[in-house]
């Protein structure tokens, strides 16, 4: 059996193939190495993997994760997962990767996350050739959940939301001060926090504050990271993630505004990425 694994840092997506080509998908939290330590990856997958995996069944596994950006987080993700399927052969590459072969497969294109966070490369065809850094949360994530819940939050307290939405606001969130703080400081995955923001834009996204809003957030991504590709006008720029999937109607103005052309545009890598290895 071949396990496929596409994990962000709010969910990851499994997908199990047998021999005879039948697939069972399974969906848990997201795993991020920056964020958990080995004791709680293993935590995920001893108490939401595997009541839905047999692990000495599994032969190979790819593992495509957030935060897999350097060697000893990879080697991180990798020591739990050869403890937890001792029988398999296994690689752990970033998600980055997983996203280009998702949605370029073996064609030269720009591929983007816009999830929790954000991140870009450019892929030849079969490895990633440049990538412009992402910064994280706290100093980028330019165009992600994350980002537009910071600009969400730093135009309430600084008075810039119009009446309406922030009447409706308040009843969801009753935001202070002091309990947004506790979470972006005190409490465990702040990005997500931040993040968590992103549901209410969507429903409100009618309003032209929150659809300019959104527009900012990816004029920013677009200038900031996209641009810096030397090609990136001649070439496909492909999508992935909750956030390009969900606004991709403001996302594809933006682009086109930029002189970028949009190509696919999914929610999740994982049927891509089944394609890719099933190939």
């Amino acid at each position: 059996m071949i396990l496929i694994a596409d994990s962000g840092s709010t969910k990851t997506d499994w997908c199990l193939i047998d021999t005879n080509g039948d697939r069972k998908t399974i969906q848990t939290i997201g795993i991020n190495p920056y964020h958990m330590n080995s004791i709680a990856i293993r935590e995920v997958l001893d108490k939401e993997l595997y009541p839905f995996i047999y692990p000495d069944k599994v032969k190979e596994i790819f593992y495509y994760g957030a935060g897999c950006s350097t060697e000893r987080k990879c080697q991180t993700i990798d020591n739990v997962l050869h403890d937890f399927f001792n029988l398999a052969s296994i690689e752990v590459h970033h998600d980055l990767l997983g996203a280009a072969r998702a949605l370029c497969g073996h064609e030269a294109g720009i591929a983007c996350i816009l999830g929790t966070g954000s991140n870009s490369c450019y892929f030849d065809g079969y490895e990633i050739t440049d990538n412009v850094v992402s910064l994280g949360y706290l100093l980028g994530d330019e165009g992600s959940g994350a980002y537009m819940g910071k600009q969400l939050l730093i135009d309430y307290f600084q008075g810039k939301i119009p009446g309406d939405i922030i009447e409706k606001f308040n009843h969801q969130f009753k935001p202070t001060v002091e309990t947004i703080l506790d979470a972006l400081y005190n409490q465990p995955r702040p990005n997500r926090f931040l993040a968590s923001f992103s549901p209410f834009i969507l429903e409100n996204i009618h309003h032209s504050y929150m659809k300019e809003l959104v527009t900012n957030c990816f004029d920013d991504f677009f200038r900031i990271n996209v641009s810096k590709y030397n090609n990136y006008k001649s070439v496909n720029v492909n999508f992935l993630g909750s956030v390009a999937y969900y606004f991709r109607d403001i996302l594809q103005v933006s682009a086109e505004k930029a002189g970028i052309k949009t190509n696919k545009i999914y929610r999740s890598a994982i049927d891509g990425l089944i394609g890719f290895h099933a190939n």
